[in-house]
């Protein structure tokens, strides 16, 4: 078997070690959610502090889950953080794609200002920004509402480069040809760049629907209201009244996870291409 210049054949202790280290990293990161998993599966009858620990519950029960929905509306929670999330997704892509291919496609002046701005924007820390956001909510009179938990992450730097860096890398050929025969600004944003980045917006997608429905926060400021809280906001009520039923709370934890665990199964496709398409170019 030919191989490439420079290649050269792994000795099979490097191999045991490079598998050894991917193990490491692969307990280190799934361990704990299948740790919460199997904790939530336990029934009362079964200690899950017991040494050595267990993985698998004796006897799996779904009666932690309906704890849950009895202590606290985890359903109406769930539902307020799936709103926020969503309309975070949909700003984000669409304010993102815009600004981005603004960026990276169309002259005008102080482009690069803008640029920097963005890059400037992203090495400021949230906490240091939260009493101005929070002041700018009570005049616009929104707080204790579910916009004004989605109003200061509408639209992310980080989101806007991610998408200015897709449209940077396009050639600009193609863009040439349809403008030649007569597209617009706007025909060639819809109809050319935007379908070529596709990737690059399932990353997009992915992290405004990770970053608001994570937030704890912002919205735990921003709330007062029981009825409007999120769902990362309630389920610290079992931390509160309920802390000795470790049971519970690993099951609040499960639900909060598996949505994010279905959005990145149908997304994973364009997520890896999407990766490539974002990443930064000099």
């Amino acid at each position: 078997m030919n191989r490439a210049p420079g290649e050269r054949r792994l000795s099979a202790r490097q191999l045991v070690l490079r598998y050894l280290l991917l193990l490491a990293v692969l307990a280190l990161t799934v361990g704990p959610f299948l740790w919460q998993l199997s904790t939530s599966l336990k029934g009362p009858g079964e200690d899950i502090y017991r040494y050595p620990p267990s993985l698998i519950p004796r006897q799996a029960t779904l009666a932690n889950y309906a704890g849950v929905a009895r202590i606290i509306p985890v359903w109406d929670f769930a539902l307020n953080s799936l709103k926020v999330a969503a309309a975070n997704v949909l700003t984000n892509c669409v304010g993102a794609a815009l600004a981005g291919y603004a960026l990276a496609r169309m002259r005008f002046r102080g482009r690069r200002t803008a640029l920097t701005v963005f890059i400037m924007a992203m090495l400021v820390p949230v906490e240091s920004i939260m009493i101005a956001q929070f002041v700018t909510m009570r005049e616009l009179q929104l707080n204790n509402t579910l916009i004004g938990v989605l109003l200061p992450g509408c639209i992310g730097a980080m989101n806007v480069l991610l998408m200015r860096n897709a449209f940077a890398g396009l050639p600009y050929e193609v863009e040439e040809a349809a403008y030649i025969d007569g597209a617009n600004a706007w025909q060639r944003f819809a109809r050319i760049a935007l379908p070529s980045v596709k990737g690059t917006l399932a990353v997009v997608a992915i992290f405004a629907f990770m970053g608001a429905w994570d937030d704890f926060l912002w919205p735990l400021i921003v709330l007062s209201d029981q009825s409007k809280f999120t769902l990362t906001i309630g389920l610290n009520f079992l931390h509160g009244t309920f802390a000795d039923d470790q049971r519970l709370v690993a099951a609040g934890t499960v639900i909060a996870v598996l949505p994010l665990i279905v959005l990145f199964a149908c997304l994973q496709r364009y997520f890896f291409r999407g990766v490539g398409e974002g990443a930064v170019k000099g």
